[in-house]
């Protein structure tokens, strides 16, 4: 007891280790869980170092400097040197490296120092004027005619180069462009071509689901979306509401689409036809997450709908194929069981909102009448006590 208030004390917490959280604010972060393993910084001289935005590099500690998550230290560049935010050292950064298809062994820039207040004021200098170059560099491009657009700028640490993100749907030749930005922002230009998804992970935003956009928080990987993502889960194809900030197919529609597909082959073909004696079904829509399927007694419009399990429209089928049918889509005793929809468009009363209202103008017209009958009742009743004083 005395050890697990000790460790209260000691780091706030007796759920999860202080050390292993990071700025929440950060793209990309990751929780180091084996922050308080012992041992776990001196598994590996290798630390994770994060920049502007998404752009993250390993570098190795040969300097053995004592960094934690959160240090702030000046790392090599070509040219100069750069500054970046620690965010992973010890175990986890080994397999941070398998996904970035790096081994130890990989011939890694080394981390100088941490950094100094003189490195901080050139850092701060650096960054004030990215928003500028990127405004400039946009009229330099459009002058050249070049048909591509520059996202974003990031000037490295010593302000000695810099970044520019560009966005192109045809290859580019910006030569031209190079010389002129070397020669208007006097640093060394590095072009990097992005797509629109990792732009909108660059900006950041926030989602339709009220959370930030899972490109700005921990997708790295971005697999190509198809609109049959979409058609596996019923999803509706409207083009504004699957498009996301990047003006592309949402990259969540990818995250639940394997289980509709694995839920899916437990359902017959939509194209198949249940016979009973009441007439023959078609597939009209499925609930594949209940496992329910709504069958219409017509093949293009909704009529008499019934809505039975995928196990009980297999059934069917092979009835069918017997040659025999029942007589009703429902197994006994399930026919009183029938679900109604709780679409207001199959209700008995669609005008019942009509009716409300109605109700309410008699109320009001009857309270109106009724003060008016109370009113002229003691109109009369003064009137009689004015008559008796005379």
């Amino acid at each position: 007891m005395d050890d697990k208030l000790k460790y209260k004390e000691q780091n706030g917490c007796s759920g999860i280790c202080p050390k292993g959280c990071g700025q929440m604010d950060a793209p990309l972060n990751t929780f180091d869980w084996l922050a308080d393993v012992p041992g776990n910084e001196e598994v590996t001289d290798i630390v994770e170092v994060q920049f502007k935005n998404t752009r993250k590099g390993y570098f190795r500690n040969s300097n053995n400097l004592p960094l934690v998550k959160g240090d702030i230290v000046a790392v090599e560049a070509n040219p100069g040197h750069d500054i970046g935010r620690v965010t992973l050292t010890g175990r986890l950064v080994l397999l941070q490296l398998k996904k970035a298809r790096l081994t130890p062994e990989s011939e890694l820039k080394r981390v100088y120092r941490k950094a100094k207040p003189v490195d901080m004021e050139k850092y701060e200098e650096a960054k004030a004027k990215e928003h500028d170059t990127m405004i400039r560099s946009r009229q330099i491009a459009k002058d050249l005619n070049l048909d591509m657009k520059i996202g974003d700028v990031e000037y490295q640490g010593d302000g000695n180069k810099a970044i520019f993100y560009y966005i192109a749907d045809n290859r580019v030749d910006f030569r031209q462009l190079i010389k002129v930005l070397a020669d208007v922002f006097k640093v060394k230009i590095e072009m990097k071509q992005i797509g629109a998804r990792q732009e909108a992970g660059r900006i950041g935003g926030i989602g339709p689901c009220g959370r930030a956009l899972c490109c700005a928080t921990f997708t790295t990987n971005f697999v190509s979306v198809s609109t049959l993502a979409a058609r596996f889960q019923d999803i509706s194809l409207n083009p504004q509401k699957l498009a996301g900030q990047c003006a592309k197919l949402k990259c969540c529609l990818n995250y639940e689409v394997d289980a509709y597909v694995e839920a899916s082959k437990r359902f017959p073909p939509r194209d198949a036809e249940l016979e009973t004696t009441e007439g023959t079904y078609y597939f009209f829509k499925a609930d594949i997450m209940r496992g329910e399927i709504t069958y219409s007694s017509d093949k293009h419009i909704p009529a008499n709908l019934k809505t039975i399990t995928a196990r009980r429209a297999k059934q069917v089928i092979e009835l069918n194929k017997r040659g025999e049918k029942p007589e009703t889509l429902f197994e006994d005793g399930d026919a009183q069981n029938e679900k109604h929809s709780s679409d207001l468009l199959e209700q008995n009363n669609i005008n019942r909102f009509d009716n409300a209202s109605r109700n309410k103008k008699r109320k009001r017209s009857n309270n109106h009448s009724g003060r008016e009958h109370r009113g002229d009742n003691n109109r009369k009743g003064r009137r009689k006590d004015e008559s008796k004083s005379e």
